[in-house]
């Protein structure tokens, strides 16, 4: 949207009503919301529509990082949205009356909510069930901001008049200093008027809005009034103000229908645009760009917003905040200026500043260099800024892992979601507000009775199998809970005995895992701990790479997976342990999840035969082969979603994983753009495992199957035979580690005939070209039985290459002989 066509003009976004916009950190999207139901996402730079989301009506609240968007609204909730899916990820919190502001920590790990109720709530983002509650005012709150560098210092602007700013470095947040007589008082929580303080970029000082339409710096050692920015917009009440991203620059809004740029340094204006009812201003985090939005509900995007010959300025390292007492001692070292020195060498004018060796060791930037402490030493300045006038801009390099998730489970979506979803049933819950409401239900109803209970512990996980229901709690820090596993078994031979246990008090579960005859929670200290099903603990340690990604089992056997070593795009290694908890024996240690770059794992799940599957973000369903033997596995690709004749034809689709077995995936057709199932739930699909090979034939839409289900073209047949031979592989893996019955060795001998079928169908196809001569002899090679060279001699001579037919039977005549 940043194209000439939509520069300086006003677009409509939205219907009239207050609305926001503001840019991700990167400076890769903007983001508009207002008084109806949806969230405007826009590529800056690009000219493609903006992708939609949906959200509640009446929003008044924008916040976002690179990976999340988050909303507040009127109906009394805060929502956090996916940056890459563009879906609503989780409902963080719910305020008893509407909420009013948000505002998201520098590291875009919580969000404090402003609302009407006399108390603001600060929200962990990874777990919403970790709280902070400000509660030293007296009024309902309009604004909440962050301090650009300390992550646990907040301001808040209350509707009385005051601002309170609070330390919340401890579990009972500390209120440090009630600011009065700055921001004006607020009979109208709703009112466009805004009270909202500003941060300097340096977090020396924070600007306000005054009740005459001044704006006033307030430092952070005193609390006290320092420079002002007078008279921009005559007596008119500010709407809202922004920081330039070095805090060179400060821009307000008015209701005079003027945008004002001040310089920062001196307080004064160098630029005014006009616009009315602005009522939200955003600058892009590196480019000469404003983004600001009305009460029209239109936006627009203002390049070149400050003016040419003061662009120099915009590209500086963060500048100092503008303070009455503004002395180089009181000047962050890291973002002092460093003055000029006077030099009587004309050589100097053409030569520019290159400093004066006499003396070089003066203490010309403050930083000690000539005063050495008690031991000898010169002390540094501590690493409270990044970037400075004579430094490179310094960045904590963080990699990119892959988040924790738990298997089929879904996210919030209209207060509902799913906690389980498989081949027994589904277990779900709702959002009741104080508590939850679980529901367990099976696709077999005569064998198992559906239940539901109140759930006043908040599980936000579960498995479910055909012996009984695990769940798994987050820990209560409101209340001191820890976190809890709770498994309540279907039927027993006994009277039926549910059990409880909770983890150490810190330590929260990643992810939780049920088999026939195991329960495994691998939680946030990296820890996997296994139980029986009844509550005995057998296995607990330590998994050497984490943090931990997900896990699953079957019977005895145990897959983690976690997040290994960063590789060269700075995105960390999905691993994966394969172990047998009841020997205690590792099959596979930390091997690596064979996923192409920026893929993620979906689901993973074992199949219905006992084989470890992973469904990754491109649609591709891989399965583990040779995974008994150490060193020798390999991920094997069975299915891939993208080819499914039904995407050629009717459009693409995306498909949530269930099971596999038998050669058959099992997965809920999504539409529409959805990512994940919803109520009611959808009935489940069944699609046959089909290799990439090569390119799919479209099928015509209203076409019908044939009705032979013989294949009968190369790419069919050479389809055929690898699958069965990929199957055949992991059945005889299995195999080799039990004793066979009957039925197993009559399941082998018939995944044997139908690899040789298929081959002697293509040695067929070969036997009609004289020139696929080699290919046919090769093909004879492959067969997993003798008896079938016979067959193989009579179809060359039908074809009459007896030359082939000889060199069949000499083939033949060889495996006799190793027989014997």
């Amino acid at each position: 949207m940043s194209s000439a066509t939509n520069l300086n003009r006003l677009i409509f976004a939205h219907t009239p009503g207050r609305t926001l916009v503001t840019y991700s950190p990167d400076g890769r999207y903007f983001y508009t919301i207002g008084s109806n139901n949806i969230i405007r996402k826009f590529t800056v730079a690009s000219d493609d529509d903006p992708q939609i989301l949906d959200t509640a009506e009446e929003n008044t609240g924008l916040a976002a990082s690179n990976k999340h968007i988050f909303t507040s609204s009127e109906d009394c909730t805060v929502s956090c949205f996916s940056v890459e899916h563009n879906s609503l990820e989780k409902l963080l919190v719910r305020t008893t009356l509407p909420t009013r502001d948000i505002a998201l920590s520098p590291d875009g790990e919580w969000v404090a909510v402003a609302s009407d109720e006399t108390v603001v709530k600060v929200v962990s983002v990874e777990t919403p069930s970790r709280t902070f509650t400000l509660r030293e005012q007296s009024n309902s709150n309009k604004h909440v901001a962050f301090h650009p560098l300390i992550k646990y210092l907040l301001a808040v602007s209350c509707t009385d008049g005051s601002i309170y700013i609070y330390n919340l470095t401890s579990m009972e947040p500390e209120l440090v200093k009630k600011v009065d007589g700055v921001i004006s008082r607020i009979q109208d929580p709703a009112a466009e008027a805004s009270a909202k303080i500003a941060w300097c970029p340096d977090g020396r000082a924070f600007a306000a809005p005054t009740p005459t339409g001044d704006v006033i710096i307030i430092d952070r050692q005193k609390w006290e009034r320092q420079r002002s920015f007078a008279s921009g917009h005559g007596a008119s009440e500010i709407t809202d103000l922004a920081w330039s991203p070095n805090g060179a620059f400060l821009a307000t809004a008015g209701k005079d229908g003027k945008i004002v740029i001040w310089e920062s340094k001196n307080q004064t204006i160098i630029a005014r645009y006009d616009y009315k009812n602005v009522c939200s201003l955003a600058w892009h985090p590196t480019d000469n760009t404003i983004t600001f939005a009305t009460s029209d509900g239109t936006f627009c995007i203002l390049p070149s917003a400050v003016p040419t010959e003061h662009v120099p300025v915009l590209r500086l390292p963060t500048c100092p905040a503008p303070l009455l007492s503004d002395s180089l001692a009181s000047i962050p070292a890291e973002i002092r200026p460093r003055p000029p020195r006077a030099s009587s060498n004309p050589v100097d004018s053409f030569l520019g500043d290159l400093g004066d060796d006499d003396d070089f060791i003066s203490d010309d930037d403050g930083a000690g260099y000539a005063e050495p402490n008690a031991n000898g030493k010169r002390p540094g300045t501590p690493l409270e800024h990044t970037s400075g006038p004579n430094k490179r801009p310094f960045t904590l390099f963080r990699p990119e892992i892959h988040e924790p998730f738990q298997p089929s489970s879904t996210p919030w979506k209209s207060e509902r979601r799913y906690l389980c979803l498989n081949m027994v049933g589904f277990v779900w819950t709702l959002d009741q507000g104080t508590h939850h409401t679980v529901t367990v239900e099976f696709h077999d109803r005569e064998q198992y009775r559906a239940f539901h209970f109140t759930d006043t512990f908040l599980y936000d996980k579960a498995c479910l199998n055909e012996n009984g229901t695990l769940f798994a709690c987050p820990p209560n820090e409101r209340n001191g809970e820890p976190a809890m596993l709770y498994y309540r078994p279907h039927e027993t031979w006994t009277k039926r005995v549910e059990w409880r246990t909770s983890l150490p008090d810190g330590e929260y579960i990643v992810a939780i895992a049920l088999s026939e005859n195991h329960i495994v929670a691998c939680t946030s200290n990296g820890y996997v701990r296994v139980y029986t099903l009844f509550g005995v603990p057998i296995r607990l340690y330590r998994q050497k790479y984490a943090p931990i990604v997900t896990c699953a089992s079957f019977r005895d056997y145990v897959l983690v997976l976690g997040n290994g070593p960063v590789g060269a795009d700075g995105r960390a290694q999905l691993l994966y342990t394969l172990e047998n908890v009841k020997r205690d024996e590792t099959l596979q240690s930390n091997d690596v999840v064979a996923l192409r770059d920026a893929e993620t794992a979906r689901n993973v799940f074992f199949s219905e035969e006992g084989d470890p599957m992973v469904y990754d973000s491109e649609g591709v369903l891989l399965v583990l082969m040779h995974w008994r033997e150490m060193g020798q596995a390999k991920w094997v690709p069975v299915l891939d979603t993208r080819r499914l004749e039904k995407i050629r034809a009717g459009g693409k689709r995306e498909y949530w994983p269930v099971a596999a077995g038998q050669g058959i995936f099992h997965c809920i057709i999504l539409k529409n753009g959805e990512e994940h199932p919803y109520f009611p739930r959808p009935m489940f699909s069944e699609f046959p495992f089909e290799m990439p090979l090569s390119n799919p034939k479209p099928k015509p839409e209203g076409s019908e199957e044939t009705s032979s289900s013989e294949p009968f073209t190369t790419d069919d047949l050479e389809q055929t035979y690898l699958l069965s031979s990929t199957l055949l592989t992991l059945q005889t893996d299995s195999a080799s580690n039990r004793v066979l019955d009957a039925d197993d060795r009559i399941s082998i001998a018939k995944g044997e005939n139908g690899i040789d079928r298929a081959l002697l169908q293509l040695l067929m196809l070969a036997c009609k070209d004289e020139a696929m001569g080699e290919r046919a002899l090769e093909i004879c090679g492959l067969f997993k039985q003798k008896r079938t060279l016979d067959m193989a001699v009579k179809v060359a001579l039908k074809y009459e290459r007896t030359v082939l037919a000889g060199k069949i039977a000499e083939l033949r005549d060889e495996m006799d002989m190793e027989e014997e």
